[in-house]
């Protein structure tokens, strides 16, 4: 698996609707997607999802759903990516097979250490890097020591910082041994989100050149 440097997430609380951010996303090259919706059925939100899907696979990004299991596994996307409180790992795997990518959100040591123990997991987004309204019931801002502590209890799985991260931000996670940043909300702060986006992958590859595209 080539792991990007930058997953983007979809916002769901914003004017721009999901497809726009979508395309938006796509035409400014970026690689992975994950489309977040939390207000949404699976009915109501099948035909949004597979707008979105075929916009990523005309440009070749991969297109992850957060939590909605049946519908990732219906629409044929590539995988999910599951919160602590969403399905347990462990089932989603046995739903989905083999053929997903699963993703899972660890928020401690405790959950580092059974995020390896599981062994079902493709990758990890771990934080919150900072405190963000982007996400209900949010968990603790982890310290410097835990992140280390949790960087070095995953290993080789690969790891995306998430939270609240913005550019300025960039220089201080790309010195850190993650694979890449999860950014949301700073993708679409002003008019202009391919403009967003490039000024990320910028920063981010000023700082750890080998690991962007």
């Amino acid at each position: 698996m080539n792991w990007p440097p930058l997953m983007g997430l979809t916002a769901d609380a914003i004017a721009i609707s999901l497809q726009e951010q979508t395309a938006a996303l796509c035409s400014a090259g970026l690689s992975w997607l994950q489309l977040r919706d939390k207000s949404r059925s699976d009915q109501k939100l099948e035909p949004i999802a597979f707008e979105c899907l075929v916009r990523c696979r005309e440009v070749g990004c991969t297109f992850v759903i957060n939590d909605r299991l049946s519908l990732v596994k219906k629409i044929g996307a590539d995988g999910v990516h599951l919160g602590k409180h969403d399905s347990p790992w462990e089932e989603a795997r046995d739903f989905l097979g083999s053929g997903f990518l699963i993703g899972g959100t660890v928020n401690s040591i405790a959950d580092a250490e059974r995020a390896i123990s599981c062994g079902v997991l493709d990758y990890v987004g771990v934080g919150p890097y900072r405190f963000t309204t982007t996400k209900k019931n949010l968990a603790k801002v982890l310290s410097p020591k835990e992140w280390q502590t949790i960087i070095d209890t995953l290993g080789d799985l690969p790891v995306y910082a998430i939270g609240g991260i913005g550019l300025e931000d960039c220089k201080t996670l790309a010195s850190w041994k993650i694979t890449g940043i999860a950014v949301c909300s700073a993708l679409y702060q002003g008019s202009d989100i391919g403009h967003n986006y490039h000024q990320f992958i910028k920063e981010y590859e000023e700082q750890n050149p080998e690991d962007c595209r």
